[in-house]
């Protein structure tokens, strides 16, 4: 009797183990995603109001404009013509009520500030490229620095994700290779030369968010901290980069090699639940759930597998296995997610998290939740 309530538990055990890595229908994964967005669209029905926290801010910030990133890639992905179109005017609105201009004004070198010059030049080709005057604050933003020989602008990691993909997209737009050269030599600068030696672990091939960071700095474990979310805006600048950047350019091979080797460094990182942890090598320093950064690993494993440069065998577990979980522990009946932290930069920062907790802003969390479900939706 004892052996075959045994027997029983290990199977039980088992099948909860399996449960995690099923691949969900993409049917599923759009309505989740839709409920998600639903509910933000609804709480913030004027795409243009300011965001009051603790201060009143505009909206074109870089939390809101990581929001309209996921709406973009939802847009993408959704067969609805009618929710499409829902999509499609709220980002319109959102741009018009700003005059597509740039929180901190066109003279403005800090990414942050860029961040909303992606879904200004996403709206820019979905509206015909008629409509030039949507990319004159982010192109004489971005020209002024390129004007200069400065490239230590990105003293942060977050910056890359935030930046980046603007002066892809700007190379693209103008055919103008300056742009890549430009984003590249930043991007090295970051890497190798911010904060003395570069903000780039090789040896882990992790990143440290900061200069406040790197060694000597430890974790209460020891080992070096590697913030979640921060190596989580790197993986998805890659991403972002890599979608558009052309394969003849001459550092391609050296942006698909970080993510390679970031994506193989995170994927054992991964808890026994499907999430990471906001401290990436110490489980015990604020060990709970976090979405954001778990979204963002899921939506670098589900690109490769979808541009086949990784192997599904190996990462699809692992996407399954985090997407469950962030839909089973984060998503509240109304769309409302759980388990985000709130705005910093390093693991305590918004903490303790929960279910119930409200970050202090709930715009960029949905965005990386809705740019992890693209991705696992186009899935084959």
């Amino acid at each position: 009797m004892n052996r075959s309530f045994l027997i029983f538990i290990v199977l039980c055990s088992l099948c909860t183990g399996a449960w995690g890595q099923f691949k969900p229908k993409p049917k599923e994964i759009l309505k989740v995603m839709q409920k998600a967005n639903g509910y933000f669209m609804s709480r913030w029905p004027d795409a243009g109001s300011p965001i009051i926290t603790n201060k009143t801010r505009q909206s074109n910030i870089w939390t809101r404009a990581v929001y309209y990133e996921g709406l973009m890639s939802l847009y993408a992905i959704d067969p609805n013509k009618a929710e499409k179109k829902k999509y499609l005017d709220y980002a319109l609105s959102w741009g018009n009520k700003h005059h597509w201009s740039l929180n901190g004004g066109s003279k403005t070198r800090n990414a942050d500030n860029h961040c909303a010059g992606q879904t200004y030049y996403d709206l820019y080709v979905l509206t015909g490229k008629k409509n030039t005057y949507m990319l004159d604050s982010i192109k004489a933003s971005i020209d002024q620095m390129l004007f200069t020989n400065k490239t230590d602008d990105w003293s942060w990691i977050d910056a890359m994700q935030m930046d980046m993909p603007v002066w892809v997209r700007l190379g693209i737009e103008y055919k103008d290779t300056n742009y890549f050269h430009r984003m590249y030599q930043m991007y090295s600068y970051t890497k190798t030369i911010q904060g003395g030696k570069g903000l780039y672990n090789p040896s882990d091939n992790l990143w440290w968010r900061d200069k406040d960071f790197t060694p000597p700095y430890k974790e209460p474990n020891g080992k070096n901290c590697y913030w979640s979310r921060g190596n989580g805006w790197v993986i998805a600048a890659l991403v972002r980069v890599l979608n558009k950047l052309p394969a003849t350019d001459s550092h391609y091979a050296e942006f698909l090699n970080d993510y390679k080797d970031m994506c193989n460094a995170l994927l054992p990182l991964q808890r026994e639940d499907g999430f990471w942890n906001v401290s990436l090598q110490d489980s015990g320093h604020f060990g709970g759930k976090e979405l954001t950064g778990t979204a963002l690993f899921i939506y670098a494993f589900a690109y490769g597998i979808n541009n086949n440069l990784l192997k599904k065998e190996i990462f699809a577990p692992a996407i399954y296995k985090a997407w469950n979980a962030t839909v089973k522990e984060c998503v509240h009946p109304n769309g409302l997610l759980g388990w985000v932290q709130g705005t910093g930069k390093e693991p305590k920062d918004g903490q303790p998290l929960g279910y119930d907790k409200i970050p202090d802003f709930e715009d960029y969390g949905l965005g990386c939740f809705l740019l992890a479900g693209s991705e696992v939706y186009k899935l084959k």
